[in-house]
């Protein structure tokens, strides 16, 4: 499973993220509450694990705001605030369970899995579109309203990043994390440079422009 774990506290995120990755699960992790929900829109994860106290933006808020944007992933709640008002509002804020610290490790192991069986198996996406812009992910194939477009590796994984989180305002720091792989920031121009050649390739020759900068914000593929 890939799972998002939201807790401002930073042993108790290393502790969740440690019990969860020898357990064989693919674990990222964010320690404010902003950010947790940001991460939880842009990503394809199969559960969340959100501590109810965080900064920015509590627990409760981000849930129901996830849920609201049309968010489906499964949450557990984990939170010092155990008894059963507390638990109530986690479930009504959209959460599906609700885990008390302090926990064994083999029951938030249990707890995850559980949620992620609860999820309706469906087929996997092999075509993704965007207006008249359609990729074809097993011929890794391009095209705009019947033409084709060339693509170099890199900036036909940039797209399907793009494709994937279409209508949604996407970062530098997302792109340099789940496109290049980095942690960092390298301090170069290297997303500028693939943005302006993937513009060149997808809305030169169009009369509508499909790749929008966000100022400040970052980059929007938007039909």
């Amino acid at each position: 499973m890939n799972i998002l774990i939201i807790e401002d506290d930073e042993d108790m995120a290393s502790f969740v993220s440690k019990v969860l990755t020898e357990a064989g699960h693919v674990v990222d992790t964010t320690h404010r509450g902003d950010m947790g929900l940001t991460l939880a829109r842009a990503g394809d994860f199969d559960a969340l694990v959100v501590d109810r106290m965080l900064p920015e933006k509590d627990g409760l808020t981000l849930v129901r705001e996830y849920r609201e944007g049309g968010g489906v992933s499964p949450a557990l709640f984990l939170s010092a605030l155990g008894d059963v008002d507390h638990r109530v509002e986690g479930l009504q804020a959209g959460g599906d369970d609700y885990l008390a610290k302090p926990f064994a490790p083999s029951e938030l192991v249990a707890r995850v899995e559980a949620l992620g069986r609860r999820q309706v198996s469906e087929a996997p996406i092999t075509v993704l579109k965007t207006g008249e812009l359609e990729m074809d992910l097993l011929s890794r194939k391009v095209s705009r309203n019947g033409q084709k477009i060339d693509l170099q590796p890199r900036e036909f994984r940039l797209l399907e990043y793009l494709m994937r989180h279409a209508g949604q305002v996407v970062t530098r720091t997302m792109l340099l994390e789940k496109v290049w792989d980095y942690h960092f920031d390298p301090q170069t121009n290297v997303i500028d440079v693939h943005i302006s050649r993937l513009r060149g390739k997808i809305d030169k020759d169009f009369d509508e422009a499909l790749l929008h900068t966000v100022r400040g914000a970052g980059y929007r593929l938007q039909a």
